[in-house]
């Protein structure tokens, strides 16, 4: 019997790895709220942007298929650590614990109301793919060039998608309404020139991998069934 051998590539287990990790980051960091100025946002948008850079990188380099990969390896080991920590913080802690600083600040990390819980899993999982889906599509289309344009325009969709999804499903009725368009305009610019102003070393860094993964993919004829 003849064994044939899976080979894995390490940087793609390396931007995996990143992108899962800044997506936890996120959910963490969102838990602190900042101002400035007239302008209000959460910790989550000096790491969260870095998940779709990687998108960008990976459909860019290996296509949809394997960006879809990644996306639902993501949402599960996210998913894992959300469940995880919820029934962690359900067990009762220790008296002397309980009613300290720290015991109230393990509460607010990970005691989320389910309701945030589903619109951050809601948005991410349409952010995301369409991000994936529009860098695909504008790759085929345009054989390849103005990577610029499609990073920023991909990005600008899913990004878009994501905060029209997440903050009136988890803040709708907290946030007031005429503050609600607003909340979402501030991310989606914010989040956008991030990427703009990212764009070279992703430029950079797409060159590369695709340089060292000898790979540059195309996805003709292919199923952008999310589920498939």
């Amino acid at each position: 019997m003849i064994h044939k051998s899976q080979h894995v590539s390490v940087l793609f287990l390396f931007l995996a790895t990143l992108f899962i990790t800044c997506l936890m980051a996120a959910n963490l960091f969102a838990t602190k709220q900042i101002s400035f100025g007239p302008v209000n946002f959460t910790g989550a948008i000096f790491v969260f942007p870095i998940s779709y850079i990687v998108n960008d990188v990976v459909s860019e380099v290996w296509g949809f298929r394997r960006t879809r990969l990644l996306i639902w390896l993501a949402f599960a080991m996210n998913f894992l650590f959300v469940i995880l920590g919820a029934l962690i913080d359900l067990i009762p802690g220790a008296g002397w614990w309980r009613d300290t600083p720290a015991g109230a600040g393990f509460h607010a990390l990970f005691g989320l109301a389910p309701r945030i819980v589903a619109a951050s899993f809601l948005a991410f999982i349409v952010g995301s793919f369409v991000n994936a889906f529009v860098m695909s599509k504008m790759k085929v289309r345009d054989e390849g060039r103005r990577f610029t344009l499609r990073a920023v325009l991909s990005t600008l969709a899913g990004e878009t998608c994501d905060s029209l999804i997440f903050f009136p499903v988890a803040l709708l009725g907290i946030v007031p309404l005429e503050q609600m368009p607003s909340f979402v305009l501030w991310q989606v610019t914010l989040k956008t020139c991030y990427e703009i102003i990212i764009l070279p070393v992703t430029i950079r860094v797409v060159r590369w991998v695709k340089k060292k993964e000898n790979a540059d993919v195309y996805d003709r004829d292919i199923s952008y069934n999310i589920f498939k």
